[in-house]
């Protein structure tokens, strides 16, 4: 079932848990994590990078994010992950998405608030609920590098202010993760995460949280985290999964048999992550 990213939120805030969000690029990652979340009962959000749309193309992501959220047994948002141009966030409200974020963490802190605002105003129109970011996440994702000595945490008083001026439904904060490959252990900052959700009513989000051991996220969550961004693990799995089969197969030219694989693989990273996420058996239809 299709529903909004406000929704999810909403309910894992009131429940004590974090929706994980998956990013998508083809049939068969969408068919994974649907799986997984059906197999065990809990919702799930559907993502797509301005670079996986690039990539398939919006009628494609589009179509089999709506196709699977319609069919699936649990609630499931589709939703664009850092969406920093405005024409490319607009262009995802009006092929259905749920949900979208609008990342103006590049600007200044009143330029992002403009910046976010403008969505904030036209989505919440048409029932579409919001994410943006304050702060700047270190690492890359596609098109978008921060590097170490710009990465900045967010400030808590400046997130409150942020929501109140924006309206936002959803909050993306900087407190140590970063995107990518991690080169090392990374470190939370937890009393961070702790002040800012005592300081603002909104969900707060966690991206770059591949790699992260499952502890420090089982913290976060306990700490009011509600949503846990990952891609890199999911990608390392089809990777894996692929390279394996073609080793012990090398003359395999079918397609479903070197894809097939991979989508198990894949299905069972997503199935750990929501138990860790703690939305196993969450969903309300």
């Amino acid at each position: 079932m299709l529903v909004t990213g406000k929704s999810l939120l909403e309910h894992a805030q009131a429940h004590n848990y974090a929706v994980g969000a998956f990013n998508v690029n083809n049939m068969e990652i969408v068919q994974a994590i649907i799986e997984a979340a059906e197999e065990l009962n809990a919702p799930v959000i559907l993502q797509a990078s301005q670079g996986g749309i690039k990539y398939a193309g919006i009628e494609y992501i589009a179509s089999l994010g709506l196709l699977a959220a319609k069919n699936a047994k649990v609630p499931v948002a589709l939703h664009l992950d850092h969406g920093t141009d405005f024409d490319e966030v607009i262009k995802c409200i009006r092929h259905g998405f749920s949900s979208v974020m609008i990342d103006g963490s590049r600007f200044a802190l009143e330029e992002n608030i403009e910046f976010s605002k403008k969505i904030v105003e036209i989505a919440h129109a048409v029932g579409v609920s919001v994410e943006a970011e304050l702060g700047k996440i270190g690492g890359t994702e596609d098109h978008i590098t921060v590097s170490d000595a710009d990465a900045t945490f967010t400030d808590p008083a400046e997130a409150k202010y942020f929501v109140e001026k924006t309206g936002v439904d959803s909050l993306a904060i900087a407190v140590g993760t970063a995107h990518g490959v991690y080169k090392g252990e990374p470190k939370l900052d937890f009393d961070r995460i702790e002040e800012i959700r005592n300081t603002i009513d909104v969900p707060l989000v966690l991206h770059g949280s591949s790699g992260v051991p499952y502890d420090a996220l089982r913290k976060a969550v306990s700490l009011g985290i509600c949503k846990i961004n990952i891609d890199t693990d999911v990608r390392a799995s089809f990777a894996k999964a692929v390279k394996e089969h073609l080793n012990l197969h090398p003359e395999e030219i079918d397609p479903r048999k070197i894809l097939g694989p991979a989508r198990e693989l894949m299905k069972e990273t997503v199935k750990e992550k929501i138990r860790v996420f703690g939305s196993d058996g969450k969903s309300w239809l």
